[in-house]
């Protein structure tokens, strides 16, 4: 029970952290034409996770990544951003899009962390329904487990400091609130890491990730400058943040992760 009292805790907050982004603007809901080119990436989205991670976890995956992108968009809109949408990238996951940067390094960090934070109360309820679950329906308790599961493990990686991953931007911007200068060494070193991880587990995915984001990279850096800095303080209360948010999917990511390192 306790489980399930912490779940509903983590609920609330989001739901009070983010609340008016889940709606946003009217006009980010309303359809203005129809985009093929979107549909197509998601429904090949859909069934290259299918094949590649069979029917329970590939859709399980997908949903797990569709929720991750929509904490984005929903950080996105607190912020401002109204047009804020995303889009699913087969084999990749998804990407968050709005037509116009953060206006300050606190905002950039909390879109950043968003994703995977709208993910801990979903996680910690999974987890803890499974429980109670488990002797009525061990079906659904499995896959409750199962999602939970994946979930905690998708964040985690993702808040690995790897570039081009969020863990990856979120350092990135709070080295440069202690020193701007050494920003892009660390962005660099993140990157080599991300590369020498792609090596390490034979991933060829990884490797195009890495690949791809070499000029994003470097574009980053001239985007960061245009930003508005942290405080000190506000760079120490995010950092906080982030450790606390990639121990808690840590917590639930073991075992999975057990199994595929």
């Amino acid at each position: 029970m306790l489980g399930l009292f912490v779940s509903l805790c983590l609920m609330l907050g989001t739901w009070a952290i983010l609340r008016g982004g889940f709606a946003g603007d009217l006009r980010g809901w309303r359809m203005t034409g129809f985009d093929s080119n979107a549909l197509g990436l998601g429904a090949v989205a859909i069934i290259a996770a299918i094949w590649y991670f069979g029917w329970v976890y590939g859709i399980t995956l997908i949903l797990a990544v569709m929720l991750h992108e929509f904490g984005h968009v929903a950080a996105f809109r607190v912020c401002g951003h109204t047009d804020a949408r995303f889009r699913l990238i087969p084999l990749l996951g998804g990407v968050a899009i709005s037509s116009r940067i953060p206006a300050s390094h606190d905002r950039q960090v909390f879109i950043s962390l968003m994703g995977p934070a709208i993910c801990l109360a979903p996680m910690c309820l999974s987890f803890a329904l499974a429980d109670l679950m488990y002797s009525a329906q061990p079906f659904v308790a499995a896959w409750l487990n199962i999602f939970a599961t994946v979930l905690a493990t998708l964040n985690f990686l993702n808040l690995l400091p790897l570039w081009p991953f969020d863990g990856g931007r979120i350092v990135q911007v709070l080295i440069y609130a202690i020193s701007p200068k050494a920003s892009r060494t660390v962005s660099i070193i993140m990157s080599g890491l991300a590369l020498v991880a792609a090596i390490k587990l034979q991933s060829f995915l990884l490797m195009f990730v890495v690949a791809t984001s070499v000029r994003g990279l470097f574009m980053s850096e001239q985007l960061t400058a245009m930003q508005r800095p942290m405080t000190g303080r506000t760079a120490i209360t995010a950092g906080l943040a982030y450790a606390a948010t990639t121990g808690a999917f840590l917590t639930g990511a073991q075992r999975l992760l057990g199994m595929l390192l």
